[in-house]
């Protein structure tokens, strides 16, 4: 029965011919040309510079941003070339070995092919039914990666975009096991609540904002503790806040140390932290989306083999095991514990077994299958491999501390994992400092070396003073990348100190 559109293209005798439908020819040829450029690409991105640095206006008149929604349709192999086009000429690339400058990894390989696999079976990991595979392989994921930073095995947990919802999942999920289940059908509002605390030392990244703010607690909830000279929590200080709190009729739910801050890798001590919630009875929870799978290395610190001791641990597999982006993972010790905080449904039982259902487990009901990107690095490299990787990314930043320290205009200021901090400052200011300048300075440093497209690195504020950031979790860079980096910096930093000083900007 026809529908009345004049173009219709159902028909009865020969099946339908749907506008995205493409032969298994066409897709082959298209998909190879398409597999041959990413090749080419990747080949080429040495010689690249790290960003072109366009500007908005640009980005915006390549893809003509204002224009309308076509009418009709395009060739799916030219439309795919242009964007090939696009993406390979206009983009910053965190997979240049000279990009250094955010906790965004290189992409694996295989990462890439797991993803375009993942997206042709195109699985809803939500309920196992959907996703019987698909949903095991990322319990096994999740049970590799528990095994792999030496969390206990039997743990639950689950996939996620990133840190931000992993830490929120945790989060979520501390909520419940310290006020109950009841918390979720009466919320925590009402004039008898208790005020609840959640503490986080100064250095904490902005999750924990979004964190408090999503639970209910509100940001008033966060207890900000300091930090030592190593940018770690003070360990004294959280125990006085505890008890100043519990004194006062406060109810603390939560602390939430750091296992690789984003501006300078510190991992907080953990073993302590550890010991004043056991002592308190307050859930633990680690933030080592970047730092957490460092804890893997023979010669990671007790404080980072203490991810072991903490009630939920969230970590960054699109970080430091190099899969392509989006890939968090929270683990959770207990595994009922992330039933009790996210459930509505029974336990579901095929075959006489408990089945995973991940919707149970988490905030979403339709989930991608990003475990197979994760599942499929974790096989190819196996534990020694991401050792090796993740060591020798360690290595070279600090070698490139070393190499910083030498320089006579250059400041090494922190290194910690895979993070080195420093600054430029010229040589007629060593005698007497000028911060508020050397601020200047190195900020508009910063730009000039973002936009040069020679090397990409990021900033941190230490002490007050703004400074240069390198941070390596790209299996990419190499030695010969190290070594250019300080010359680099030194170069760009005379012309920027240069330019300030005939403007008479001071």
């Amino acid at each position: 029965m026809h529908d009345g559109t004049e173009n219709s293209a159902i028909e009865s005798d020969q099946g339908r011919e749907a506008p995205l439908a493409m032969d298994a020819e066409s897709f082959r040829r298209t998909g190879h040309a398409l597999v041959d450029s990413i090749a080419d690409f990747l080949k080429s991105l040495p010689e690249r510079p790290v960003t072109p640095n366009d500007s908005l206006d640009a980005i915006r008149a390549l893809i003509d941003g204002d224009s309308a929604l076509p009418e009709n349709g395009t060739d799916s192999g030219e439309l795919l070339e242009r964007a090939t086009r696009l993406l390979f000429d206009h983009s910053l690339f965190n997979a240049h070995p000279r990009f250094m400058g955010y906790v965004t990894s290189s992409p694996a390989p295989i990462g890439m092919l797991g993803d375009f696999l993942a997206a042709a079976v195109n699985q809803n990991v939500g309920a196992w039914r959907l996703s019987p595979v698909a949903s095991e392989i990322e319990v096994q994921t999740v049970r590799w990666i528990a095994e792999l930073v030496g969390y206990p095995r039997d743990c639950g947990g689950l996939l996620v975009s990133g840190g931000n919802m992993a830490n929120i999942v945790g989060l979520l999920t501390a909520r419940v096991a310290a006020l109950g289940s009841s918390v979720r059908d009466t919320g925590i509002g009402g004039p008898n609540a208790a005020t609840l605390r959640v503490y986080a030392s100064t250095e904490t990244h902005t999750w924990i904002q979004k964190a408090v703010d999503i639970a209910g607690l509100g940001t008033h909830a966060i207890r900000w503790i300091p930090v030592d000279a190593r940018l770690r929590m003070n360990v004294d200080a959280l125990r006085d806040a505890i008890t100043e709190d519990q004194r006062a009729g406060a109810r603390p739910i939560m602390v939430a140390a750091t296992a690789g801050s984003v501006s300078t890798g510190a991992v907080d001590p953990l073993v302590e932290i550890a010991r004043v919630c056991r002592e308190a009875g307050i859930w633990l929870h680690v933030d080592g989306a970047y730092g957490g799978f460092a804890a893997a290395l023979p010669t990671a610190s007790d404080d980072l083999r203490a991810l072991a001791l903490a009630d939920s641990v969230a970590l960054d597999p699109h970080k430091w095991l190099y899969a392509p982006l989006e890939a968090g993972c929270v683990l959770v010790r207990h595994s009922e514990r992330l039933r009790e905080a996210f459930s509505y449904h029974p336990v579901y039982y095929h075959f006489g077994e408990e089945a995973t259902n991940f919707f149970d487990f988490g905030p979403q009901n339709s989930r991608g299958f990003r475990a197979l990107k994760v599942w499929l690095s974790l096989q190819q490299a196996g534990r020694n491999g991401y050792v090796r990787m993740i060591g020798d990314d360690i290595q070279l930043s600090r070698e490139l501390y070393e190499q910083v320290d030498a320089y006579e205009e250059l400041e090494a200021m922190s290194q910690d994992l895979s993070i080195t901090t420093f600054r430029y400052v010229p040589p007629n200011l060593k005698a007497e400092i000028d911060e508020t300048y050397l601020n200047q300075l190195n900020q508009e440093l910063l730009e000039r070396l973002q936009s040069s497209g020679e090397a990409f690195i990021s900033n941190a504020v230490i002490g007050g003073r703004y400074v240069l950031r390198a941070c390596i979790v790209n299996f990419h860079t190499g030695a010969n990348d190290i070594q250019a980096l300080p010359e680099i910096v030194v170069r760009h930093g005379r012309a920027v100190h240069e330019a300030l000083q005939s403007s008479d900007v001071r």
